[in-house]
């Protein structure tokens, strides 16, 4: 037979652990002053069947109405544990047989007088699970039941009863048993069977059963029915109850009390190497730091019984408590209750088990949140999560906030903190009394006129920029197809999507952090990127660079004024027109011509003809990039002849010779596609502009003339 069912009382007197109910039912009982319905109310597991047999015994003893039955009469015969029962003592499961048509079945019998006992007793088990139409067919008969009529409710939810059938019972409630009861009752039972328990086993059971006597009893049989000749060892029932090994909860507190981050990082290795659940092990490091709370806090702890564990280990949790402050117990304790729930269901359970190592560490001895004493932590933290962080703009001259771990971004937060843990007590002094060390600071533009120039090459070389990402994070890459450079908010490239999912996307740590490193790289500044939603600058606020004046000498098709002053083309500068798309037909005025100018006789270039059949003419397509090239690269050609001449150069901006090795590169190096899209977007700057306000239909009629010959009908 189960112990839970061997060891079952039989009398409010074997009761333990609730004298809140056993004390004034006794009382009742001795007095003759019986109620004709009763509520037992409770955890499950806690007593509240086995006390509702008692009562019924109680009532129908012979010599009762008594706390005390005598249990010799027939009626205490057939109602004592292991009894055969009573037909006047009916219990029913209203899980099963709570409906309608049970209900009424039972008011039937109900009215019935007792066979050969002084009351009819119905105990129903889990009575909040009467229906809502059974509960109005029972209560009837509970607001006036017969003379001999005693109900018994039992229910570990008496707020889901019927408030009309609560109302009028007597409600008694039932509570899990404390540790120094359950080890009483534990004792007990162990002494009845003779068996030998190792004293560190007790703790262990009480915690598995939590505090229900019928669970933990349950528990005790099965690992009584495993134990060998020696009885019940630790050694044997810590695996069977996956609780953690004593061992490894002092090592976690010794690390925590020297603040030794790789000690405590070898410990949870440990953890997880010995097949420690690591929810349980928070849950058992919980528990350990409660104990030592309660050390801390009491003098008399182990003398009150407050504290769980086994007497032979007092010494032991004594000198580990003296080692913390009760204010940094109680932080660690909170701490490790607010990040326990994570662990349930968690993919990574190993992960967030060391980063909540990583909190503790960061925690001071006085209760707060240890302000990042080794300025290593603080830096690889804010490194490592400086994608995350990249919403957060901050000026050019602006230092790094100094963040906790809490602040920072899942693992590099835990890599912080053991870096923080890791540093040597000398590098953890405060700041005032260390030597001032002035960490290498990488470039980064120092006034509105670098980032605006800055600003300009990744406008230019946007494509580019984009594909070099490619080569390190593709999907980074793909995300960026849609996504235009807005402006520099500070040292913070801020680039506009309209889709705000990739915009997210975007700023997410790995993406962010790559497409950071490769823009970094390329430009030889560094650079901070953050996504918005939407491609308004202005929306951002954030200034746009104003448009840099670039002076066009007339030999190559300008009219010697700067880029500044001409008119903008259609659908201004931001925007410039799709390529492909051809110029509205304009039959009546004459075709300008791109030959250049009659400059002034000059005995060098008198012996050179004029090439002026090598140049693009304004009848090509403006979707022909070969021309494109060509005309780009005779371009490049006619102006180093020029300098081979030694003809005067006109005045240029100091960009202008950055721009002339790119010409000279393009003239040998493989046309590629970003020079492609570069040349159109120059070639459609160059051009005057004028604006298309032809519909979809009458585009395609057109292109059909101007390529098939095609006429309208």
């Amino acid at each position: 037979m189960a112990l839970y069912r061997k060891y079952r009382p039989a009398t409010f007197g074997e009761v333990i652990g609730q004298e809140q109910v056993t004390r004034p039912l006794s009382t009742a009982l001795d007095n003759g002053r019986i109620s004709h319905a009763y509520l037992f109310s409770g955890p499950r597991g806690c007593g509240k069947t086995s006390s509702a047999r008692i009562l019924a015994r109680s009532l129908n003893c012979v010599e009762g109405p008594t706390s005390t039955p005598c249990g010799v009469c027939p009626s205490c015969v057939s109602l004592a544990p292991g009894g055969t029962g009573n037909l006047d003592v009916m219990e029913i499961d209203a899980a099963s047989h709570g409906s309608v048509d049970d209900m009424r079945d039972l008011r039937e019998r109900a009215l019935f007088a007792p066979a050969e006992s002084r009351y009819r007793v119905f105990i129903i088990d889990e009575a909040h699970m009467i229906s809502k139409v059974g509960n109005n067919a029972l209560l009837k008969i509970v607001e006036e039941p017969p003379e001999h009529l005693i109900f018994i409710f039992a229910t570990t939810e008496p707020e889901k009863m019927l408030n009309t059938i609560r109302s009028r019972t007597h409600n008694y409630p039932f509570r899990l048993l404390a540790p120094q009861a359950m080890r009483e009752l534990l004792e007990h039972v162990v002494a009845e069977e003779g068996v030998t328990v190792d004293e560190n086993v007790y703790p262990l059971v009480i915690r598995a059963g939590g505090g229900s006597p019928r669970d933990t009893l349950s528990i005790l049989d099965q690992l009584l029915s495993g134990a060998g000749p020696d009885g019940l060892t630790y050694e044997l029932a810590l695996p069977l109850l996956g609780a953690t090994d004593l061992t490894l909860l002092d090592a976690a507190v010794d690390a925590l009390a020297d603040r030794d981050g790789a000690a405590l990082f070898r410990t949870i290795d440990q953890v997880i190497e010995s097949g420690h659940e690591p929810r349980r092990f928070a849950l058992d490091l919980l528990d350990r730091m409660r104990d030592l709370l309660l050390i801390r806090s009491v003098p008399d702890a182990f003398g009150q019984g407050l504290v769980d564990a086994p007497s032979d280990r007092a010494d032991v949790l004594t000198q580990e408590a003296q080692r913390f402050s009760p204010q940094h117990l109680a932080a660690l304790a909170t701490e490790v209750n607010d990040l326990v729930a994570g662990l349930r269901g968690a993919t990574s359970p190993r992960l967030l088990l060391e980063i909540m190592m990583a909190h503790l560490l960061t925690l001071q001895p006085g209760g707060g949140a240890l302000p990042t004493g080794a300025a290593g932590a603080a830096g690889a933290a804010g490194a490592a999560g400086h994608a995350g962080q990249a919403g957060q703009a901050r000026g050019p001259q602006q230092a790094p906030p100094s963040q906790g771990v809490r602040q920072g971004g899942g693992a590099a937060a835990a890599a912080a903190a053991a870096a923080a843990a890791a540093t040597p007590r000398a590098e953890q002094r405060p700041a005032a009394e260390r030597p001032p060390q002035q960490p290498a600071q990488p470039q980064q533009p120092e006034s509105a006129g670098d980032t605006d120039e800055l600003f300009e090459r990744i406008e230019r070389d946007w494509t580019r920029l984009r594909q070099s990402v490619g080569e390190r994070n593709k999907v980074a890459e793909i995300m960026l197809t849609e996504a235009k450079p807005l402006g520099f908010d500070g040292d913070v490239l801020v680039v506009g999507h309209h889709t705000g999912a990739l915009a997210e996307r975007i700023n997410a740590e790995k993406n962010n952090a790559d497409i950071a490193a490769v823009l970094s790289e390329k430009l030889g500044s560094r650079v901070e990127v953050r996504c918005v939603v939407g491609t308004d600058p202005a929306a951002a606020n954030l200034r746009r660079p104003a448009k840099r004046e670039v002076w066009t000498p007339p030999e190559q098709g300008g009219d010697g004024s700067s880029d500044g002053d001409d008119p903008a083309p259609a659908g201004g500068w931001d925007e410039p027109a799709p390529i492909g798309q051809p110029e509205p037909a304009e039959p009546a005025q004459p075709e300008p011509t791109q030959a250049a100018p009659a400059a002034p006789a000059q005995p060098a270039r008198s012996a050179q003809p004029a090439q002026p059949a090598q140049k693009p003419q304004p009848t090509q397509r403006q979707d022909d990039w070969r021309a494109a090239a060509q005309a780009a690269s005779q371009k490049a050609a006619e102006k180093a002849k020029r300098e081979r001449d030694e003809i005067p150069p006109p005045p240029e901006p100091v960009d202008f010779e950055e721009e002339e090795p790119e010409a000279s590169i393009r003239e040998v190096a493989p046309y590629s596609r970003e020079d492609e899209e570069r040349d159109m977007a120059e070639q459609a700057r160059d051009e005057e502009g004028s604006a298309d306000r032809r519909d979809a239909t009458q585009v395609a009629m057109d292109l059909l003339a101007q390529e098939l010959g095609a006429k309208p009908l």
